[in-house]
């Protein structure tokens, strides 16, 4: 495991500099050569894998999100990560700085706000922790940098500004608070879940997307905040469902024979998750409707917690619902298999976390 130290010029800059804010002075950022070397090693670079079903209703492993990226943030194994990397994965491979790999296991996954939390045991010795930094008072101009696995290449670093502060651009917009970081720091795929670090090195952000129109890095990358990652991740863990869902509303809802206004058509399941557990099942054939690929066949959710799938609104509160519940309580899920109505059962997850 790692040591507990954090980053050891932060100790050697707190020492140096602690007694001289009264006077004014202020201490310089260490060169960033020195402030890459010492965090680099709490970056991990995340291969996701899960089964994907064919045209010929045929399913094969393939990996759900190709290459994402990951920081290391406390002494138990426990890694930050985009919800999109891992969220639906069968299987999770963890490779460190120095080569080592490692499987993790997703303990908690938000997809809603694109954030999960891996944990894995087998950590590499070299490895460091990174301490989580105020992204509160990050202001806009501040130099950052990412370091991720931009197209597979792990541990590269990238260099640039905040550009700006904004609401994170989702349909729970108003009912999710999440703030991210706007920024012109090179961010490709495979560097989703990597961080985004002050020049202290302390991790401000977590990578979650771009804008695009070249599928490139066209200098929009957006991080969520380590303030939120913090708040969702660590404060009140949800835990992690594992399921792929489509909502199916309006003509959609009447097509499926869905009795009420709407439900959740279950596109895929990952092995070993909350909605595995407790009995759900995914499609087994892939359609095209209104120009949209999905996978048909699988359960569709009508009521979860006693809640039902009225609009995508419901799921917020089937949220909030699953966020009450104690370790090992069970809850009601209602889907609709083969046309019947059948009662699942789920079991709240024992989520421990020591937030660093």
């Amino acid at each position: 495991m790692p040591g507990t130290a954090r980053i050891s010029w932060l100790v050697a800059v707190g020492l140096l500099f602690g007694g001289c804010a009264a006077g004014g002075v202020r201490a310089q950022s260490p060169p960033l050569e020195d402030v890459f070397d010492d965090v680099r090693n709490a970056v991990v670079t995340i291969t996701a894998t899960s089964r994907a079903v064919t045209r010929t209703g045929q399913s094969k492993l393939a990996a759900a999100e190709g290459v994402g990226s990951g920081v290391l943030i406390s002494s138990d194994g426990d890694i930050m990560t985009a919800a999109h990397v891992v969220h639906t994965s069968d299987s999770v491979l963890i490779t460190f700085s120095d080569g080592h790999t490692a499987r993790g296991q997703v303990i908690s996954s938000d997809p809603m706000t694109d954030l999960a939390l891996v944990r894995v045991r087998d950590v590499s010795t070299n490895a460091v922790i990174a301490p989580l930094g105020d992204s509160d008072a990050v202001r806009v101009g501040s130099r950052v940098f990412v370091v991720g696995s931009p197209r597979g290449m792990s541990h590269t670093l990238t260099v640039g500004h905040i550009s700006a502060r904004r609401e994170a651009p989702t349909q729970f917009r108003g009912l999710v608070d999440v703030e991210v970081f706007q920024t012109d720091a090179a961010v490709n795929p495979g560097n989703s879940g990597g961080p985004l670090f002050n020049m202290q090195g302390e991790v401000i952000g977590i990578v979650s997307y771009i804008v695009t129109q070249s599928g490139g890095h066209e200098g929009l990358g957006f991080a969520l905040t380590s303030r939120s990652a913090r708040a969702i991740l660590l404060d009140q863990p949800p835990f992690w469902s594992g399921i792929d869902a489509v909502v199916l509303h309006g003509d959609l809802a009447k097509a499926f024979n869905i009795g009420g206004s709407a439900g959740l058509l279950v596109q895929r399941v990952a092995s070993g998750s909350s909605g595995d557990q407790m009995g759900l099942r995914g499609g087994t054939i892939l359609a095209e409707i209104n120009d949209e690929e999905i996978v048909i066949g699988g359960d569709i959710i009508v009521e979860a917690l006693g809640v039902p799938i009225k609009e995508v609104r419901s799921l917020f509160e089937v949220r909030n619902e699953l966020a009450k519940l104690s370790p090992g309580d069970t809850f009601p899920v209602v889907v609709l298999r083969n046309g019947l109505r059948i009662e699942l059962t789920g079991r709240a997850p024992n989520i421990r976390i020591n937030a660093p």
